[in-house]
């Protein structure tokens, strides 16, 4: 048998009155998916951020991964450390480092509009040069997603996600806790650094958002997770394009594919993704594909595009991958859901429980029944410890 796990991050969301009070995931044109809901083993609606924990990506991929995070999670940054390759102590502390567009007042957009990967290393490096030190490095990652390490240093601070804070006075949301002076100079010091640059410049001639701070959360010392081939004996990969999901598949054990074109937004290689999955799947038996793309235009508030993208995951991904997956010769089942929901209205995520369906070739496909927030909650199966729905796909 072989196991195939579809995440598309933040494809759950709320009734929009511009779809008729339907949800993007609802709305979208997904016949592929629909076949499979129609077909599926079991479906229903799952928690995959357990209460009283943040409703982060990094949170509800573990958990779907099968690792309880109140009990593995210590932050999302050195997730995202361990898929950099970047040496840390277990004394270290990891940070996600934004690169953001700021007015001085409010954070204006968290991701700097999407700048390149190459631009931000560019200004990465020039921070290490300015701001790093034995004690404190910064690492260039993909786009606005980088990392700052503070070797020794303390992790007890409150920090708020900048996604969560877009469009708003970012100083009441600064760092606090421990080293809170010490966070906040350096937040302020790269402002001073990188506002006038020639690339912000630059940008600004070309009508982009300059990305002229830094926005510093997510921190955390290193993970320990059972292996992935220990706990369930199979051999496995990941597939993504975020440092974050890497990291955690890495730190199970698994193999990470990397797959050219894929970008984490709208314009990602979704075919690439499929294809190199198909290709894992003929030597693994297990292979973890997830979808950055609706989550962003969660983030952005970006309607038209959120449907486009749950479409593209459903032509060029799931479409694609019924019609070959049968010539590999064996079995398989699919697991498919969103991580959590990021609603358009809200712009961050929610803790609410997801859709899933489980999905096995050893049933034929017949009709199509509509994969949503809504079908998930009339099927009247709650799954409330969002760690054993790994369990019950490959084991059930």
């Amino acid at each position: 048998m072989k196991y195939l796990l579809i995440v598309g991050d933040g494809m759950a969301d709320l009734p929009q009155e511009e779809l008729s009070w339907q949800t993007p995931l609802e709305y979208a044109y997904k016949p592929n998916i629909n076949r499979l809901t129609a077909s599926s083993l079991l479906g229903g609606i799952v928690r995959t951020i357990p209460e009283g924990m943040e409703p982060g990506s990094d949170v509800a991929n573990m958990n779907i991964l099968g690792y309880d995070p109140r009990k593995y999670y210590t932050g999302r940054g050195p997730l995202e450390a361990v898929a950099m390759d970047v040496p840390m102590n277990k004394e270290d502390v990891a940070f996600r480092c934004n690169l953001v567009s700021t007015d001085g007042e409010k954070i204006v957009d968290y991701s700097a509009g999407h700048i390149s990967s190459e631009e931000a290393r560019t200004l990465i490096e020039i921070l290490n040069e300015k701001l790093g030190s034995s004690k404190i490095q910064f690492y260039p990652g993909v786009s606005y997603r980088n990392l700052m390490v503070w070797r020794a240093g303390k992790d007890e601070q409150f920090l708020t996600p900048p996604y969560y804070i877009t469009g708003k006075p970012f100083k009441p949301y600064l760092p606090q806790g421990e080293g809170e002076e010490f966070l906040r100079s350096l937040i302020y010091n790269s402002f001073e650094i990188l506002d006038n640059l020639e690339i912000n410049k630059r940008r600004r001639d070309e009508g982009k958002p300059p990305a002229n701070m830094i926005w510093l959360w997510g921190q955390g010392r290193l993970p320990s997770l059972p292996l992935f081939f220990l706990k369930w004996g199979l051999v496995g990969a990941v597939i993504s394009a975020v440092d974050l999901i890497k990291g955690l598949g890495k730190a199970a054990g698994l193999q990470v594919i990397k797959v050219p074109g894929a970008t984490g937004y709208i314009d990602t290689n979704y075919e690439g993704k499929a294809e190199y999955a198909l290709r894992a799947l003929e030597q693994m038996d297990f292979v973890f594909i997830h979808i950055e793309a609706p989550d962003e235009c969660g983030h952005t508030a970006d309607l038209e595009n959120k449907i486009r993208s749950i479409e593209d995951i459903d032509e060029k991904i799931v479409g694609k991958i019924i019609r070959e997956l049968p010539y590999i010769d064996e079995d398989f089942k699919i697991l498919i859901l969103p991580d959590h929901p990021t609603p358009i209205s809200l712009r961050t995520h929610t803790p609410d429980p997801v859709p899933f369906i489980i999905y096995s070739s050893e049933k034929p496909l017949k009709g199509e029944e509509n994969f949503s927030e809504r079908w998930g909650e009339e099927k009247d199966y709650f799954l409330e410890e969002g760690d054993k729905l790994i369990e019950i796909f490959l084991r059930g």
